[in-house]
């Protein structure tokens, strides 16, 4: 099979890519090419930021920045609406230019390379309750507002922390 044929069966199983690729897909274009992420910082009226758990198999386990991966042809906006809805149970809207535009290149091959935009943000309303981090331990998804930078927040994000 040459590389069009193969191509066209990868195509073919995408879907709509404005809807977030299958993640076979997603793992193999993160090998090929940089990802382009929002992250928000959202804080609150005493200084406190507003981070999310994360259990993860490329970056590990920690408190980061909510955030995710823009998909085709979705603006910075979208993204940031999407990542609340998702993340936090509720709305927001950034409040002006990105703060920070930061690369990170990992060891790993695959999801090595990204390009962060990170932009102050609002809430529309509270995070959702049910997903408040309440135990030391907290789980994949909890939120917990933190003063300062918890000494658990991943690597990956440690180049946020005097903003936090």
């Amino acid at each position: 099979m040459d590389l069009q044929a193969a191509m066209s069966i990868v195509e073919s199983a995408v879907g709509d890519p404005q809807a977030g690729l299958p993640r076979e897909v997603f793992l193999f274009v993160s090998r090929l090419t940089p990802l382009v992420n929002v992250d928000l910082l959202i804080q609150d009226l005493r200084g406190r930021t507003l981070l999310t758990w994360r259990d993860d198999e490329f970056y590990g386990t920690g408190w980061h920045v909510p955030g995710g991966i823009i998909r085709f042809k979705e603006t910075f906006a979208e993204r940031i609406a999407a990542c609340a809805r998702e993340e936090l149970g509720c709305g927001a809207s950034s409040e002006g230019p990105p703060l920070m535009v930061v690369q990170g290149i990992s060891p790993q091959a695959t999801r090595g390379h990204a390009i962060a935009f990170l932009y102050r943000c609002r809430l529309f309303g509270a995070p959702e309750e049910a997903r408040r981090a309440t135990s030391n331990r907290p789980s994949a998804g909890q939120w917990r507002w933190h003063d300062g930078a918890p000494p658990d927040l991943l690597d990956a994000q440690r180049g946020y922390a005097p903003l936090l």
